[in-house]
């Protein structure tokens, strides 16, 4: 049988104790929160996050001026539509009463022509 080629438990040991000394070199070396650095990169995160709210409650009210500009545009269209819509239908009934006058005096017409005839 093959003898395990492996590394001894004193290595393994050994390369996570310098595993664990490299992560905390890392973490000393990170900047504290009172840090200038630290507040200056915090304090343009806030001015661009001011911003891009500023941005998009401008974006949302010519939004809703547009909605509100073109809802007014089609109340004027619905109105002339609708006046429209009643001239029409007043022509119509003007139209409809004059052919029933003119039906009725035809009519009348016929019955004082047959009145009017003797037998």
């Amino acid at each position: 049988m093959k003898e395990f080629k492996g590394t001894s438990l004193n290595d393994r040991l050994q390369i996570a104790n310098n595993a664990k000394r490299a992560l905390v070199e890392k973490m000393r070396a990170m900047p504290k929160v009172g840090d200038p650095a630290v507040i200056e990169r915090r304090d343009a995160k806030i001015a661009i996050a001011t911003e891009r709210g500023a941005e998009n409650r401008r974006r949302a009210e010519i939004k809703a001026q547009k909605d509100r500009e073109r809802a007014e545009r089609e109340a004027s269209g619905e109105i002339e539509r609708l006046a429209a819509a009643k001239r029409d239908a007043e022509a119509k009934a003007k139209h409809e009463a004059e052919l029933l006058a003119q039906q009725k005096a035809a009519r009348d017409a016929r019955y004082a022509a047959r009145k009017n005839r003797k037998p």
